[in-house]
């Protein structure tokens, strides 16, 4: 359950905000703009490390709670592979906002 809130922060912080400025930019390039969608890059980044940090430790407290067993196993693997899902869609949100800047720097020169 967690992980869904997770999910939300990463949507919010690497989505939201960056490609929302990066489009922002690509329609008017600023130096203003361009310098707040680095922070806002490395805001969605971290999010995206703390999220899948936070997800591969929560999949990994069911068997030590429970201990191991083939039910346990199997709920960590699952677990495990959905911890995986927002970084995914942290650096999907990210490429398309710089691929935006890169339209936008174009439009600048």
């Amino acid at each position: 359950m967690i992980g869904i809130y997770l999910m939300g922060f990463v949507i919010l912080v690497a989505g939201v905000g960056g490609l929302g400025m990066a489009i922002a930019y690509a329609i008017r390039p600023t130096e203003r703009k361009l310098a707040l969608i680095r922070p806002l890059s490395l805001a969605g980044i971290l999010a995206a490390l703390c999220s899948f940090a936070v997800g591969i430790a929560t999949a990994l407290k069911g068997p030590a709670d429970a201990g191991i067993n083939s039910e346990s196993m199997r709920v960590m693997l699952a677990g495990l592979s959905e911890s995986f899902i927002p970084p995914f869609v942290a650096f999907a949100f990210l490429a398309v906002a710089w691929l935006l800047v890169a339209a936008g720097l174009r439009r600048q020169v």
